[in-house]
This record gives C-alpha cells, sequence and structure tokens, in this order.
C-alpha cells in the first residue's frame, strides 16, 4: 500500500529561494511541474532579489537543514534530487551529511557559486567543502564554465579544453559530469558530457542573444533531475533537458528590468 501511495515520481530541490521568482528554488519548481513530477524543496537560504540582483541573503539555522530533510524522509519517496545555492562552507557540510543520512535517489550537483547579475551566493571557503564533501555523493555535477574554473584550477580559453575538466571534476569522485558551455562565445551554446563509463557526446543549441536568461542553470539541473525521476537514462534525460532550456530561452517573456526570467512554459521543439 505504501508503494501505491508513493507511486507518483517525487523530486527533491535543496537550495535557496529567489524572491523574483526566476531562480533556484522557484525555477526548480517550476520545471518540476512542467516535467510532471512532485517538487519538493529544502530550504537552505532566503534572497532578496530580483533581474537586477540579489539585495540581501539569509542562511537558515543549520538544525532547519536537518529538520526539512527528515520530514521528507519520513514520508515521501524521492527519487531523484538536486542542490543548488548552499551559501557557506557550513551548509554545504550539512547538506552532505544529509545526502549520506538519507536515500534521495540520484542526485545532481549544480555548483552554484555566482548570480546571474555578479552576486557571489557561495563563499570562497565552501568551494574546498564542495570539492571534498559534495562532490563525491554526487551522479552528475552541473557546472558552468566560471564553476568549473573554480573547482579546477583552470583557465579556460577554448573549447578544446572541456574532456579536461570533465576528468578533473571525475577524479574528484564525481560519476558524470556536465561541463555547460554557455559563457563561451560562441553561435552554439555547446555543453560536454563526460559519463562514468567514459563514454562522451556534446549537446549544442543555436544561442539566443539576449539578457532573459535568469536561472538557465537552475532549470538545467531541475529539469535533468525530473526526468531521471521519470525513468530517463542519463543522456536522454540531458538531451531533453536541453531542448527545454532552449525552447525557455528563445520563447522570451517580458519581465522584470534586468537579467530576465526564463519562460518556463515553454514546449521543447
Amino acid at each position: 500500500m505504501t508503494e501505491e501511495i508513493n507511486s507518483f515520481p517525487q523530486v527533491l530541490t535543496i537550495a535557496g529561494t529567489d524572491s523574483g521568482g526566476g531562480a533556484g528554488i522557484m525555477a526548480d519548481l517550476k520545471t518540476f511541474q512542467m516535467q510532471h513530477v512532485f517538487g519538493t524543496a529544502v530550504v537552505v537560504a532566503v534572497t532578496a532579489q530580483n533581474t537586477l540582483g540579489v539585495q540581501a541573503s539569509y542562511l537558515l539555522p543549520l538544525k532547519m537543514i536537518d529538520q526539512q530533510c527528515s520530514s521528507l524522509a519520513a514520508d515521501f519517496h524521492i527519487r531523484a534530487c538536486k542542490t543548488g545555492m548552499l551559501g557557506d562552507a557550513a551548509h554545504v557540510h550539512q547538506v552532505a551529511l544529509n545526502l549520506q543520512k538519507y536515500d534521495f535517489g540520484f542526485t545532481t550537483i549544480d555548483p552554484v557559486m555566482v548570480a546571474k547579475g555578479g552576486a557571489p551566493l557561495l563563499s570562497e571557503d565552501a568551494v574546498t567543502v564542495v570539492k571534498k564533501e559534495l562532490l563525491p555523493l554526487a551522479d552528475l555535477v552541473t557546472p558552468n564554465l566560471p564553476e568549473a574554473e573554480k573547482l579546477t584550477g583552470q583557465k579556460v580559453t577554448k573549447q578544446e579544453q572541456y574532456p579536461d575538466l570533465a576528468a578533473q571534476l571525475q577524479n574528484y569522485g564525481v560519476k558524470n559530469v556536465m561541463i555547460k558551455g554557455g559563457h563561451f562565445p560562441d553561435e552554439q551554446a555547446k555543453d560536454y558530457i563526460l559519463l562514468e563509463d567514459g563514454n562522451s557526446f556534446w549537446v549544442s543549441s543555436p544561442r539566443t542573444h539576449t539578457k532573459r536568461t535568469h536561472g538557465t542553470g537552475d532549470t538545467l539541473a531541475s529539469c535533468i533531475t525530473a526526468q531521471i525521476a521519470l525513468g530517463k537514462d542519463l543522456p536522454t534525460a540531458i538531451k531533453l533537458a536541453k531542448k527545454y532550456v532552449t525552447a525557455t530561452i528563445k520563447d522570451t517573456i517580458q519581465v522584470g528590468h534586468g537579467h530576465g526570467p526564463l519562460n518556463h512554459w515553454a514546449k521543447a521543439r
């Protein structure tokens, strides 16, 4: 009877809020809804934020992280989860402890470090904790180029470096790596994926020149997570997520005066 009750695909985001609605937990839950999975959330931080930037942020007490994780584990069958903004070393450590304590299924780590407007979302001392404690728990890590540079210490000047970046991240204990190339100045937004079995592939889409890309990384990671919960294999989940995010950028909506949000209603073609 319990399995029948919990048979609907359930997923989890562990991250920070975005009062502007475009990124963080808000973007994750919108994406989960559009992918037809049931979304739950553990709030690590609260931000005062809009499309112009992050005006303030507040990290929740560590005990509250534990209590939220415990509540979810006691009632839901989480098939896949993803992390986003985690704030500082202590909160990264606490999240890692909970991911070890509870089985929340396939784990996507989106190592969020800087907001679209430039505000830091992860303290310097937390980067080491991410590498040592969080990445070894990841089934998939999805850094953009600045995040990949920060984690590996390498400066990226050409796309041919992506395989080396991915291999170095895999050496930290990550099973699968996706290097997001959206920051690279090219007419194709190309991402490189290195799988646990050593196979690799690229996904790309024509670049849409727009400032309305707030929440792109969150949306991609949460879409992959949702597709995994629906039973897709990882390469298929990644390709479907790439198509969905491309549509959310291309089919723009006019909201806010700065880095506007994606259109989560968009249909992937």
